[in-house]
């Protein structure tokens, strides 16, 4: 009987030394970990290196460097770089509020590249004779015009508006499909037979006049008055800050707020401010935005803002207007107002009158 117990008092021996072996590799492993400074193993359960020594804590950075981590999280998370000066591809964020969908534009530019002299002595008479010659020779043949009067109309208040209606210019296709969009610029003028008629037609009509007595007047089902005038620049930040609802705008702000991309037709009557506006056009690229142009232009003296001699005035005019054929427009009507003074920059000179109106088209215009 002794004999047979022998087995489980060995076997209850052998589960105790294990047991004892175990506590002791626990203890030994508890203090490696504790000195390796409480690392967990590897979720992989590969053997990694071995465990460096602890190191001590880094001091608390400075509220500087703090705000200046932050502001390299924020640039992260944007995910946005500031385009390359000088123009460049990189691509920008869009603003809250500006309108979806909105062609691509070139970058502004800074100055008219203008022409060489018209002659060797620089003088007035090459100037003028060359510029007078340019605004009464048409440039391309419209065939079907619609001129709103013509000199017949003894009344000084009609004027003779014209816009190209040949189907190659798409004009006549928008005003069938009651897409056609007129802007008209003036300055307080009683004449709007014009706008009237185009309105009539199927034209939709913004007229922009700082004299009338509400900032948007519907006066139409499809003409629209708007206390706004169309000026070469935006207002002064300091002005506008005061007077939140400056009634001054370029043209190109003035598209901008109204969510406008083209315009079908641009009349101008703007009593010798037209010179200024129409650079304005040209050098932030608004001209490809608009069909047609009808220009009244004023000889009689510089203009706002246009100051030097005689004779670099007249190539500055004429600088301008040869813009214009660079960009595909085309004159294709041209009115000289014999009811204005006969004054070409305050001379009686070459028979030219004060006053011309001019009509040109895009011919690249769709």
């Amino acid at each position: 009987m002794a004999w047979e117990r022998l087995p489980g008092r060995g076997c209850g021996a052998l589960h105790r030394c294990l047991l004892g072996a175990a506590l002791l590799l626990g203890l030994r492993l508890c203090a490696e970990l504790r000195r390796a400074g409480a690392q967990p193993p590897a979720r992989s359960g590969l053997p990694g290196p071995a465990p460096r020594p602890p190191e001590p804590p880094l001091p608390p950075a400075p509220a500087q460097r703090r705000g200046a981590s932050r502001r390299q999280v924020t640039y992260v998370r944007s995910g946005h770089r500031a385009p390359p000066r000088g123009g460049g591809s990189g691509t920008q964020e869009p603003g809250c509020c500006s309108p979806r969908g909105r062609p691509r534009r070139k970058g502004p530019r800074w100055h008219i590249d203008l022409q060489p002299w018209a002659g060797p002595a620089r003088s007035l008479d090459e100037e003028a004779l060359r510029f007078l010659r340019y605004i009464s020779t048409i440039q391309i043949a419209c065939d079907h015009v619609s001129t709103d009067s013509l000199a017949t109309d003894s009344s000084p208040s009609k004027k003779p508006w014209s816009v190209c209606l040949d189907d190659r210019f798409g004009l006549a296709h928008q005003i069938r499909n009651k897409q056609c969009r007129l802007y008209s610029l003036g300055l307080g003028s009683d004449d709007t037979h014009f706008e009237v008629g185009m309105a009539n037609d199927g034209c939709e009509v913004h007229r922009f006049d700082p004299t009338v007595k509400s900032a948007h007047v519907l006066e139409s089902e499809r003409f629209w008055y708007h206390r706004l005038s169309v000026d070469w620049r935006d207002s002064h930040p300091a002005v506008a800050a005061q007077k939140p609802y400056s009634n001054t705008r370029k043209l190109r702000t003035i598209l901008n707020e109204f969510g406008h991309h083209k315009i079908d037709v641009l009349k101008a009557d703007l009593e010798s401010a037209e010179w200024k506006v129409l650079e304005n056009l040209i050098l932030e690229n608004v001209l490809e935005q608009i069909g047609q142009l009808i220009f009244e232009i004023h000889l009689h003296w510089p203009g706002f803002e246009v100051s030097g001699s005689d004779s670099s005035v007249v190539r500055f005019w004429y600088s301008l207007l040869k813009e214009l054929e660079l960009q595909d427009f085309r004159l294709f009507h041209s009115y000289k107002d014999l009811s204005k003074p006969q004054l070409f920059l305050k001379k009686d000179i070459f028979n030219a009158s004060s006053c011309y109106t001019l009509s040109w088209v895009n011919t690249r215009w769709k």
